[in-house]
Order: C-alpha cells, then sequence, then structure tokens
C-alpha cells in the first residue's frame, strides 16, 4: 500500500490525499450506528461511528481483511456540525478500533439517511494483498 502526498502538499490531519494498492478488494456496503441484529443502542453521533467502525471491521473480517488494509472510507452524516462537535470522541473511537491507519476519506452531510435513528453511515474499501 503507498500513500501519495505530492511534494509540497501540507500533509493532511487524519486521512490520506490518496492510496494505491494491489490486491483483493473487499467492499463494505454503508455500516451505521446499529449493532448486528439491527438494534440501536445510542443516538449519541460518537457513539454511531463507534459501532459503525466496529461493524465494518467485522465485516472486513469476513473476508480476511483488517482495519491497515482499508484504502478509502465514505463518512455520511446528518449534521456536519454534529460531527465537528464530536471531533475529539470520533477520533477516540477511530484509534480504539482502526488505530493509527489512514486511508483516503471523505465526509458528506446528506439530507437523510434510510434508517431513521442513524446519525452517520461509513463505507468501506480496503485491498488485501495477495499472498
Amino acid at each position: 500500500m503507498e500513500f501519495l502526498q505530492p511534494p509540497g502538499w501540507v500533509r493532511p490531519r487524519g486521512y490520506s490525499n490518496g492510496v494505491a494498492a494491489s490486491g483483493r478488494m473487499v467492499c463494505v456496503s454503508g455500516m451505521i450506528g446499529w449493532d448486528g441484529q439491527g438494534v440501536f443502542h445510542t443516538d449519541d453521533f460518537a457513539g454511531q461511528v463507534r459501532q459503525a467502525l466496529q461493524n465494518a471491521v467485522e465485516v472486513l473480517a469476513e473476508a480476511g481483511a483488517k482495519p491497515e488494509h482499508i484504502v478509502r472510507m465514505t463518512w455520511y452524516v446528518l449534521d456536519k456540525k454534529e460531527y465537528v462537535g464530536a471531533y475529539k470522541e470520533v477520533g477516540a473511537a477511530y484509534r480504539d478500533i482502526i488505530g493509527k491507519h489512514f486511508p483516503a476519506m471523505t465526509a458528506v452531510q446528506v439530507a437523510g439517511l434510510v434508517e431513521d435513528r442513524a446519525r452517520v453511515e461509513i463505507e468501506v474499501t480496503a485491498v488485501v494483498p495477495m499472498a
């Protein structure tokens, strides 16, 4: 995996400008803040991020992928201010579950998500190196 940082560009914080990788691609559908049985345990933004990330990691594991294989994440949030206001807690959840691995990321504020209680939805793409 190669993290792409053009010369002279300011290094981004918490994500990478781009990632190049070869191997088996694993695509994870948008994960939200409910557990594997479809039950929400919190309406707290950071709590839902934690659960969504944990869900993504569990799906990745089914393909033999780990958090360090993630090359791209897309975050869909209902409220940008809620997301920014929870940076500290979101960062802690991210480090606990994903670690210090920062793939290419995009965050987008959306008008709504299919599940009414969901505050965030996170899509993940990973590339597992060929053995």
